[in-house]
């Protein structure tokens, strides 16, 4: 990076940090309508955030945390952008302003092994997409979820040539993807299914790795492709105008709809519930921001090797709802809904009650 660019990145993290330290001193956030709210946590508070009011009494302007800092690890995926909120957290100096000294645990795409470490304890959360853990929690993976981070990031991408544009006309086609057990089929396995369209007969899935997939679509193996963010808005970009987005899990009714959520291990919340509200707080203090600013927030993913260009990052992360961050009871709804609609495509087991499941993996760290 040449001399002008560190200059220019300094300004902006200045800048970030001035409002990283008024949102840390106004941890912690109030909670209302089950909702978490966003408002006026920056000074200069933007205009982006005259929608999201925060409930906050006099005693929760309490100054920085002063002491040791609580050592944490978190667990993630580098490459995802729908992680951004813990680097600008990072960045901002807002987990350190909640008492924390976090450390990020990369697990690239395996969700299992980073699951795993949370339950075990070799990490203490971890920031990931709904529908790649909720399995793993209805069997029974001693991890809770405690707010939902944002919506938006997964996408059905279809070809002009192969006249695959719409839901419709993917019936009886192959649709290549990266992963049999992952969040892009399990999602668009439910909305073919919602649309009249069997996943299991009327469609083939066909694994291939990830940067592949378009090559499979230009070949003709496949006449679409589903996966996540970066790599889906990378590749309706160079797709040359032939790729075409058929739907995403912003579609219809999952427009207000978590995709991604912050899950932390079941002993941390037990021992110490005050750090886990800690945590919960300052990540979405870090999505409110990279709501304000998504410029700011691609940048700081960009930092720890984030694929993609800065406008590429900032536009994926505009096309998402980081402004959505439900918990209480709506990311309980939430979470029966999906629990319902994985049923649906035979991932979840038909006897699981989706309620008591959503009232089991999910913990309100704001109760009192």
């Amino acid at each position: 990076m040449d001399d002008r660019k560190d200059e220019q990145r300094r300004i902006s993290r200045r800048k970030f940090l001035r409002y990283g330290a008024a949102i840390g001193a106004a941890l912690p956030v109030g909670a209302a309508g089950g909702h978490v709210l966003a408002g006026s946590l920056l000074k200069p508070a933007p205009a982006a955030l005259t929608d999201f009011p925060l409930c906050l009494s006099a005693a929760d302007g309490a100054a920085a945390v002063t002491g040791p800092l609580k050592p944490i690890k978190l667990a993630w995926n580098a490459s995802a952008i729908c992680t951004a909120s813990a680097p600008v957290a990072k960045d901002t100096g807002l987990f350190a302003r909640a008492g924390l000294d976090v450390e990020f645990v990369n697990f690239g795409g395996s969700t299992e092994q980073l699951l795993e470490a949370i339950a075990t304890g070799k990490a203490d959360a971890g920031i990931g997409m709904a529908l790649r853990w909720l399995k793993p929690l209805e069997q029974g993976f001693d991890v809770r979820i405690t707010t939902g981070v944002h919506g938006g990031c997964l996408r059905l991408i279809g070809s002009n040539a192969a006249g695959t544009t719409t839901l419709a006309s993917l019936k009886g086609k192959t649709i290549a993807i990266a992963d049999q057990a992952g969040p892009a089929k399990n999602f668009f396995s439910i909305l073919l299914a919602e649309n009249g369209i069997d996943p299991f007969t009327e469609v083939e899935w066909r694994q291939y790795p990830g940067e592949a997939l378009p090559l499979a679509v230009q070949k003709g193996e496949a006449q679409a492709l589903a996966d996540n963010d970066p790599r889906t808005w990378i590749f309706l970009k160079e797709g040359k105008g032939d790729l075409v987005e058929v739907a995403s899990n912003l579609t219809g009714k999952y427009a207000e709809r978590s995709c991604c959520v912050l899950a932390i291990r079941g002993s941390l919340i037990r021992d110490d519930k005050a750090t886990a509200a800690a945590l919960t707080k300052a990540v979405l203090a870090g999505g409110h921001l990279v709501a304000v600013d998504p410029e700011f927030a691609a940048k700081s993913f960009a930092d720890y090797g984030g694929k993609g260009s800065i406008a590429d990052l900032t536009a994926m992360l505009k096309s998402h709802t980081h402004h959505h961050q439900a918990t209480g009871a709506d990311l309980k709804k939430e979470i029966a809904a999906y629990a319902d609609e994985l049923k649906l495509v035979q991932v979840f087991r038909k006897n699981t009650d989706s309620q008591k499941f959503a009232e089991k993996v999910y913990f309100d760290v704001f109760a009192s």
